[in-house]
């Protein structure tokens, strides 16, 4: 299993299809789509090209491939222009042997982890910072950065499991 990994999106379409394009040459068999979806939240500027029901419209398109899991900047209002669920706190999936726990971030981090076993990979965005890395408790840290607004420095970036290893890539 191929899996496109994209936080942070916050409402910019441009970027977003910019990186489904990219995940279409690479191939996948699924979104996850790690929270931050439509609104652009309190504590960033309102980001360039910013059109919610457009992103909402691209997503749905691809609704048959999506995991979604709830941002904190997401909510309720947002989940009726989706016709896929994206209000949980975390999601679990297993690919090719690989565990995932899926979730935004903001509660369950490397600094909060859920209650995991070792060789799982916890993937969340919510920082907009481009990570993967390896806790000596066995468990791997992989966030896929922004692809709308990347802080530290960084560009804009997804995620992607090949079914081997997980990838960074810039859009």
């Amino acid at each position: 299993m191929r899996i496109l990994f994209i936080s942070d999106i916050h409402g910019v379409p441009s970027t977003l299809s910019a990186a489904l394009e990219q995940g279409e040459r690479l191939g996948y068999d699924r979104l996850v789509l790690l929270g931050d979806l439509l609104y652009h939240g309190p504590r960033n500027g309102v980001p360039d090209f910013y059109d919610t029901a457009k992103v909402a419209d691209i997503l749905n398109a691809h609704k048959d491939k999506i995991l979604a899991v709830r941002g904190n900047c997401d909510s309720e209002v947002d989940q009726l222009l989706l016709e896929f669920p994206m209000m949980s706190d975390y999601a679990e999936l297993d690919a090719d042997g690989e565990r995932f726990f899926l979730t935004h971030g903001h509660r369950w981090n490397e600094y909060a982890l859920p209650p995991v076993g070792m060789g799982t990979v916890l993937a969340h965005g919510h920082t907009h910072i481009a990570e993967k890395k390896k806790l000596p408790c066995g468990i791997t840290i992989f966030n896929p950065g922004s692809i709308s607004l990347p802080k530290g420095g960084q560009g804009r970036t997804f995620g992607y499991w090949d079914g081997h290893d997980l990838y960074h890539y810039p859009i």
